[in-house]
């Protein structure tokens, strides 16, 4: 399941977007309408974290090898 996030979409330019999260399958369609208040929503586009690594890998590190 993945948390998706959804702003209103106000009806007066005053007014400010209230942002929330749902928790949906990635299969189900985006929300058109607030679950709670029936007003019209949008998905929002967030940045998210992906793998990160630090470092080079042990393969790739030039390292000299000892004589046995």
């Amino acid at each position: 399941m993945a948390t998706y996030v959804y702003e209103t979409i106000p009806q007066n330019a005053k007014q400010k977007p209230r942002r929330f999260e749902v928790v949906q399958k990635m299969s189900e369609p985006a929300l058109t309408k607030d679950p709670k208040t029936g007003e019209p929503i949008r998905r929002v586009i967030v940045g998210g974290s992906g793998w990160v690594t630090h470092g080079a890998s042990i393969l790739s590190m030039k390292v000299p090898r000892g004589r046995k």
